[in-house]
């Protein structure tokens, strides 16, 4: 049997695990829903429902990782015993990750083809709904992310997927703390800031709480093993608790940054806030185009998106092409190929969604984006999140001491037991609440 490959120290292990933690979530999603949930008084909430939700899951993930050593779709059977219906987990596990890269990596294309226009000095008639209708563009920039993430992974782990992911999460904080104090600058920068850091607590609703939840669960893409993978590649050293930490305080740094470099300067330009998913492309965009040496402040504001959205589909990529290598026996290049080319084909059917491939899933207006979405962020998330919990908390899974015992495995911060009626009852009842909340509230048609 192959020697199970390992990271090389433990900075890339926190790179590597936060890297794909941070991506469109952080950078996309969470300005777009602190603008449209008021602020500071979402973040606070957040933060709250990060601590309680977000830690313990990912700790649960990384440790059935470390103690399996081996990917998503063996890791319940070895734990537990190969004859338990705990392997469908792994399939679980493989079709989420899947069917998340089927949409992510078109989304990543976008980010990559607003880079190249700002760079080129070409943005002034740049617009999302003409982006996302071009076939060609967008087919071009789904080949670009589908091959870059592969040509990484077929080297090796160390190699490849480590070195690469360290330089961009180096040059990713740096943009981000550069883009950060530009928007400080800018006049009115302080109404942005005020709205973003003071809390206004007349503005918190029931749909506020329950979107601070979901946005703290679903931020770390935790479920589908894509955390777990990440486990089994590191030794025994260090306790996991503290890794944990390191890897959600980054991950929460970015996505408070994001706000802190897109509010002042929407504020500065007058540009609307609740703007939602929009915000990132035609908002900013158009806040660029307005500024002051734009192009190249747009530039550096892409490049840093791009990295985000990367660190998250060669950390994804990462445990398909796992999975697929256990499942198969392949080598990493062959691997690469096989898993490279199944996915621009299924992507292709959200590049193409909004031009050729016409289909309306739900409610008016949605399309292969939205479907692909909806198996990942609706279902594949929350269920295989209270999977984990039940598994790692319970006797018909894993339990509760065996869990603890590898969680506690070396130096560091130490899982307490206090943390036990949060592991055991708050964290299924919160999974449990947002999912049962998304179908309900979904928008069906």
């Amino acid at each position: 049997m192959e020697k199970r490959e390992r990271l090389g120290s433990r900075l890339g292990f926190i790179m590597l695990s936060a890297g794909c933690a941070i991506g469109c979530g952080n950078v996309w999603k969470f300005p777009w829903m602190c603008g449209q949930y008021g602020g500071a008084s979402f973040i606070l909430i957040y933060l709250i429902c990060l601590v309680l939700l977000g830690i313990p899951v990912m700790a649960m993930e990384f440790s059935m990782g470390r103690a399996a050593q081996c990917s998503p779709i063996y890791m319940c059977q070895k734990l537990k015993t190969p004859k338990t219906k705990w392997k469908y987990w792994g399939v679980l596990s493989l079709i989420g990750n899947v069917a998340l890269m089927s949409f992510y990596t078109v989304v990543t294309g976008w980010i990559i083809y607003y880079f190249v226009r700002f760079l080129t000095g070409t943005s002034a008639d740049l617009g999302f709904v003409s982006m996302i209708t071009d076939a060609k563009v967008n087919v071009t920039y789904l080949a670009i992310t589908v091959v870059v993430a592969f040509v990484v992974l077929s080297f090796d782990l160390q190699g490849g997927l480590e070195r690469v992911t360290k330089v961009m999460m180096s040059a990713l904080l740096v943009l981000l703390i550069l883009l950060a104090v530009r928007s400080f600058l800018l006049p009115g920068a302080k109404k942005g800031l005020t709205f973003y850091l003071i809390p206004d607590f007349s503005k918190v609703t029931g749909s506020v709480i329950v979107g601070a939840m979901n946005q703290a669960f679903f931020t770390l893409s935790l479920g589908i093993g894509s955390m777990a993978i990440f486990g089994s590649y590191i030794d025994k050293e260090n306790a996991l608790l503290g890794e944990v930490i390191n890897v959600v305080a980054l991950d929460t740094f970015v996505a408070i940054m994001a706000g802190l470099i897109m509010f002042p300067a929407c504020f500065s330009y007058g540009v609307e806030v609740t703007a939602g998913p929009s915000l990132l492309f035609e908002t900013m965009c158009t806040v660029f185009n307005n500024m002051a040496g734009g192009r190249w402040w747009g530039t550096l504001f892409f490049l840093f998106m791009v990295f985000a959205a990367m660190s998250t589909v060669l950390g994804v990529c990462e445990n398909i092409l796992a999975m697929v290598r256990e499942l198969t026996g392949w080598s990493r290049p062959v691997g690469s190929i096989f898993c490279g080319s199944i996915i621009f084909i299924l992507s292709l059917t959200t590049a193409l969604g909004y031009s050729v491939l016409h289909f309306q899933p739900f409610a008016e207006g949605s399309a292969w984006l939205d479907f692909w979405d909806f198996i990942v962020s609706t279902n594949a998330l929350p269920l295989g999140s209270l999977a984990v919990a039940i598994f790692c908390c319970y006797d018909i899974g894993w339990g509760w001491d065996n869990f603890v015992r590898e969680v506690n495995t070396g130096t560091g911060v130490k899982l307490q037991p206090w943390m036990k009626p949060i592991c055991k009852f708050v964290v299924p009842a919160a999974i449990i609440f947002i999912y049962l909340y998304g179908m309900i509230t979904f928008k069906w048609r």
